[in-house]
């Protein structure tokens, strides 16, 4: 299944998850939990958890006989995409079947023959009509004697027209004046029928003409036509073309075995059933082209500066993962809020800023077998508007159901930090609905627990010092490495830092939570010198500094002593590390 995450979160999430987890904030509305719940469940301030998800491997080696067969079958539905074009609307459309010079002929013919029984049997039903009509008329009029005068000149005017005539043709163009003269010449009928009649008579006329020119034409023009048409149309038909490159995430489909990895994503995310995990990659990939990925990724300044402490990248997880921070509180900011989500075209803004900034990490991802290809989400809650925010839960919504259809399996772990207790009391609630798979993924801790929630999965290195860890600009790194110890209640502990020549030695040390006394010194190792006190003891308080750094130049071989006395009831996590650079003294 794809990740998925809770409303207020816009992280990668799935559909299962969503169901059950999306509507987290609208069911603690109506769920009726009281603050007398509250007082009584104190897991509010513990760490909500299942059993640690396993990551699967994207090694093709490692997958099952029924596995190794989908992603084959998968890969042959691409393959077969690919050819034919069909990722993108890029392609020309694939010919038509031709059809054989005999068979194009063929039809024609027919065609043409039918035509002209068509046009012929009109003519022949016009001719009646107007015969019809001429009868008709005289009749009405009663006029009979007009009529045989009319047909007395008419038969006059046709023989001194025949003794004018010299070859054939003459005849067939007399015999149209005829039918012609026959409608002008009817002296008693109305000027209104008598334009009824010669139009019949005329429209008779041109019928037949056409039908004689259509059945004299030989059938040796009609075969040389088609002929024509079938050599625009070879003309017309397009060449053959290479398949289509398509890239996802940087990595082009079937061209390296990275495309195992990418593929098992969408696998993975659809229970391995071959041809929806087809259908979300073809839907995705549409999605992206629609979405303007491409173009997204060049674009700059899409939102203010204010938002990249929204979201951001920091560090890797013990694992090796990329940690990606959303912070919600930062939402509490009147401005911060009314510039992101006031209206739709400021929530559509955010929207492909956050797409384009998850674009930009997965980019930075290694999609090689064996390699991390998945991301690590940590979700601070702490001053979260929550669900009374409706720009915000509409913003969050939209996105979710975004991520889930196009950015399958990206997520580790999600851990949810600072979590409010009525948050925590319906994740109780809702548990029992989630498959094992989904809850392995999810870990939610109280305010008091946040910090060793994030230490059980990040290295202090790696970690912010906001959120209890040594990460931070200043003369020690990320590779350089933190010792965690934990001091028991009541108990004192020291650390060693031993020196052979001379150096200036350098330190950083915190306690989770302090209230501790803390004391530094220089014990020389020749017999007889003096220690150097390097910071006298003092108790520390929470609300100090949360990091302390020292330096001192060695001039002797000795060693250097930190002391930690513990004198509360409860054990503290103890962080440090240290590093010496050469120095030459005068």
């Amino acid at each position: 299944m794809a990740e998925e995450t809770p409303k207020t979160t816009l992280p990668i999430t799935t559909e299962e998850e969503e169901e059950a987890v999306v509507h987290l904030e609208d069911e603690v509305m109506v769920s009726g939990v009281s603050l007398a719940d509250k007082n009584k469940n104190t897991e509010a301030e513990n760490v909500a958890e299942f059993s640690d998800f396993k990551e699967e491997s994207n090694r093709v080696s490692d997958l099952t006989e029924a596995e190794k067969k989908a992603l084959e079958e998968l890969k042959q539905l691409i393959q077969e995409s690919l050819t034919k074009h069909e990722f993108f609307s890029l392609a020309v459309n694939p010919p038509k079947e031709e059809k054989k010079p005999e068979s194009l002929v063929a039809d024609k013919k027919e065609h043409v023959l039918e035509s002209v029984v068509d046009l012929a049997t009109k003519t022949e039903d016009k001719e009646h009509v107007s015969e019809s009509v001429v009868d008709d008329v005289a009749t009405k009029k009663g006029e009979k004697k007009e009529e045989e005068e009319a047909a007395s000149e008419v038969k006059e005017t046709e023989e001194s027209e025949k003794n004018t005539r010299t070859d054939e043709g003459e005849k067939k163009e007399d015999e149209s004046k005829v039918k012609e003269t026959k409608v002008v010449f009817a002296p008693s009928i109305d000027e209104d029928e008598a334009k009824t009649v010669e139009a019949i008579e005329e429209t008779v006329v041109a019928v037949s003409s056409i039908t004689t020119s259509t059945v004299s034409e030989p059938s040796t023009k009609e075969e040389e036509e088609a002929k024509e048409d079938i050599k625009d149309e070879a003309s017309s038909t397009p060449t053959l073309v290479p398949p289509e490159e398509v890239s996802i995430w940087g990595v082009p489909l079937l061209l390296d075995e990275r495309t195992n990895v990418i593929l098992l994503k969408f696998l993975r995310a659809r229970d391995f059933k071959v041809k929806e995990a087809f259908t979300m990659i073809k839907n995705t990939i549409k999605w992206r082209k629609e979405f303007g990925i491409d173009e997204l990724l060049e674009q700059e300044n899409l939102v203010d500066n204010d938002l990249e402490k929204v979201v951001y990248m920091h560090g890797f997880d013990k694992e090796g993962h990329p940690v990606c921070y959303n912070i919600y509180g930062e939402f509490q900011n009147k401005e911060v809020y009314k510039k992101t989500f006031s209206d739709e075209e400021k929530r559509e803004k955010f929207l492909r800023w956050r797409v384009q900034f998850l674009e930009k990490s997965i980019r930075k991802l290694d999609f090689t077998p064996g390699s991390v290809s998945t991301i690590v989400q940590v979700n601070d809650l702490k001053n979260s508007p929550g669900p009374g925010k409706w720009e915000l839960r509409q913003a969050t919504k939209q996105a979710l159901h975004l991520l889930q259809d196009n950015y399958p399996e990206f997520v580790a772990k999600q851990v949810f930090i600072n979590v409010p207790w009525w948050y925590l009391a319906v994740n109780r609630m809702i548990s029992p609905f989630l498959t094992q798979r989904t809850k392995s993924k999810f870990v939610f801790a109280g305010p008091s627990k946040s910090v060793e929630t994030l230490l059980r999965y990040i290295a202090p290195e790696q970690l912010q010092v906001k959120y209890g860890g040594l990460s931070k600009d200043g003369e020690f790194g990320s590779n350089d490495a933190v010792t965690e110890i934990t001091v028991r209640p009541a108990a004192k502990h020291t650390v060693e830092f031993p020196v052979t020549e001379k150096c200036v030695l350098s330190w950083e040390l915190r306690v989770i939570g302090w209230d501790i006394s803390y004391g530094a010194e220089f014990v020389p190792s020749t017999e007889g010198s003096y220690t150097i006190i390097i910071q006298k003891a003092r108790k520390v308080a929470s609300s100090e500094e949360p990091v302390v750094y020292n330096s001192y130049k060695v001039g002797e071989p000795g060693k250097i002593v930190l002391t930690i006395d513990n004198q509360s009831s409860k054990k503290k996590k103890l962080l440090y590390r240290f590093k010496t650079k050469p120095s030459s003294f005068d």
